[in-house]
């Protein structure tokens, strides 16, 4: 599923009680931007029956160029992790 295909579920969603697609877009652009700024803020966002969203750090390291097989010196950065709620774990697998 995509942003678009996300959107569309929630406005087909009867629970959600909205009537246009731009509101539902408005919606989900709220949701996403309302995490994004519980990472940059706290590091961590954990929504119940979904999962929990954690930034985490990388160290520095080394690797290789896979075109010309160099030794490479990749810096440390930082990513964000997902990890399931057990709710959501039952009902995929």
């Amino acid at each position: 599923m995509n942003k678009g295909e996300l959107i569309e579920a929630v406005l087909n969603n009867k629970d959600a009680g909205l009537e246009s697609k731009a509101s539902a877009e408005r919606v989900v652009n709220a949701v996403i931007d309302s995490i994004q700024g519980g990472l940059k803020k706290e590091g961590i966002v954990q929504v119940v029956g979904l999962g929990t969203f954690k930034v985490k750090s990388r160290a520095a390291r080394k690797g290789r160029n896979p075109k010309t097989g160099e030794s490479i010196n990749i810096k440390a950065s930082k990513t964000v992790g997902f990890k399931a709620s057990s709710e959501l774990k039952k009902m995929v697998g």
